[in-house]
């Protein structure tokens, strides 16, 4: 049985095998279950109710997850879009006054877009349509954002009214710990201990609870609770005047947000074929659509791939076992939600951190000295952190590409899609500005 779990697997081209694959799944699931806590806290500030929204999620990253590595076989975990849930309560139900059952129905008309779009191949030709050297700058970008996130989760970057960012303490607990275990993880990495960054946010986090820095409170959940979200979406009211919009909105972004997740870990892990092709590519789309309508029939927000797969991927991940391993441990935490917050920020940090620094090793395929290619790639790479949004360091870079080979006379027939992406992505840009 193990023999041809391994073969569909492909453990032996991958080079890969059981220990390294659940360990990577292990460490994804660490740098993710701040969202078991953080999703139902912003969506339960919407209305929704705070036990069935902290199942939905758990339920829901399951699901996707596992889908994602049966089917797709990649190592690629997904949840509750972070930005997307912040959008979602604060914008659509609260400044909108829009209910959240209306809202839920706006995410499943979008999952089901999705869906369509996949089937009839649409989303695979927009993501074959963005240059490769776009593919090593959004790669990089997202390095940055996981790196600065992970600096700011840590302490170490803090806000600052007089320069936007500043210098945190490192006298501060939460830094002192996150330095602890970023030199652990570098020093493991370095003596090539396998499993060296599940060691460092394990090690940190025992540090941790030895040192009393960890204030956790147990909050109730579990199956039982679901029935207060699930199937409760109203789609007929999402279909109503004035809500076209926000359809609009979680399909555009999600769309975006997911094609540079894609990149990003696909290229991390070596798994992008040498024509910067990537291998069933149908089947991952299919997979993230998927789980964004069966999210929002359980009751959360829209559903998308995460970048902190990169953590189990650098971990050495490169089967859909490590999906997998993630996916169960979402499910183990439907039961066991009031129990995440034993793994504290400091101890996760570290590991984002790390992965950033080594997602910058795409930078060198991009061709710096030819201006056509080097600036679209510099602000896809330095917007993705600034602007906080995958989509939006993404959108710049390919404005930038077509606007740059048009005005350069360098425009191709063959590249319509690609003009096409721009000016969609210009008119976003107009639209956020306007609101």
């Amino acid at each position: 049985m193990l023999n041809l779990l391994e073969r569909y697997f492909e453990f032996t081209r991958l080079g890969t095998n059981w220990r390294t694959e659940i360990l990577a799944g292990v460490t994804t699931f660490l740098t993710m279950a701040y969202i078991v806590l953080v999703n139902p806290a912003i969506l339960s500030a919407a209305g929704v109710p705070l036990a069935a929204v902290t199942a939905a999620t758990c339920l829901s990253a399951a699901f996707g997850s596992i889908l994602m590595g049966i089917v797709a076989r990649y190592p690629i975990a997904l949840a509750p879009g972070m930005g997307l849930n912040a959008y979602f309560t604060y914008t659509v139900c609260i400044k909108m006054h829009v209910p959240w059952q209306t809202a839920l129905g706006a995410v499943f008309i979008s999952g089901i877009l999705f869906l369509a779009i996949t089937v009839l191949g649409i989303r695979q030709m927009i993501l074959r349509s963005i240059p490769h050297e776009l593919y090593a700058a959004v790669a990089s970008g997202i390095g940055l954002f996981i790196a600065f996130i992970g600096f700011r989760n840590a302490g170490l970057v803090i806000g600052d009214p007089a320069t936007l960012v500043g210098m945190g303490s490192v006298r501060n607990p939460t830094a002192s710990l996150a330095l602890f275990g970023l030199v652990l993880m570098v020093v493991l990495e370095i003596r090539k201990v396998r499993g060296s960054i599940l060691i460092g946010v394990l090690a940190t986090t025992g540090l941790a609870w030895a040192l009393g820095q960890v204030h956790w409170t147990p909050s109730s959940g579990g199956l039982q609770a679901l029935g207060a979200t699930a199937l409760q979406l109203n789609i007929r009211g999402a279909m109503g005047k004035g809500l076209l919009e926000i359809i609009f909105v979680f399909f555009f972004v999600d769309l975006f947000d997911n094609l540079g997740t894609l990149v990003a870990v696909t290229k991390r892990a070596g798994l992008i074929e040498k024509d910067h092709s990537i291998p069933r590519l149908d089947r991952i789309l299919l997979t993230d659509a998927t789980a964004t309508v069966f999210g929002s029939l359980t009751g959360t927000s829209t559903v998308t791939s995460y970048v902190e797969s990169t953590a189990g991927v650098a971990a050495g991940g490169r089967s859909g076992v490590t999906a997998i391993v993630t996916g169960v441990l979402f499910l183990c935490t439907v039961v066991a939600a009031p129990y995440v917050g034993v793994v504290p920020q400091a101890a996760t940090a570290p590991a984002l951190i790390l992965v950033g620094c080594m997602m910058l090793a795409t930078i060198v395929e991009i061709r710096w000295h030819d201006p056509l290619v080097a600036i679209p790639a510099f602000l896809t790479l330095i917007l993705i952190p600034l602007t906080y949004s995958i989509a939006n360091g993404l959108g710049f870079g390919v404005i930038a590409w077509a606007v740059l080979h048009l005005a350069a006379g360098r425009g191709r027939k063959q590249d319509w899609l690609l003009y096409t992406l721009g000016a969609l992505f210009l008119i976003r840009f107009i639209y956020l500005g306007s609101n």
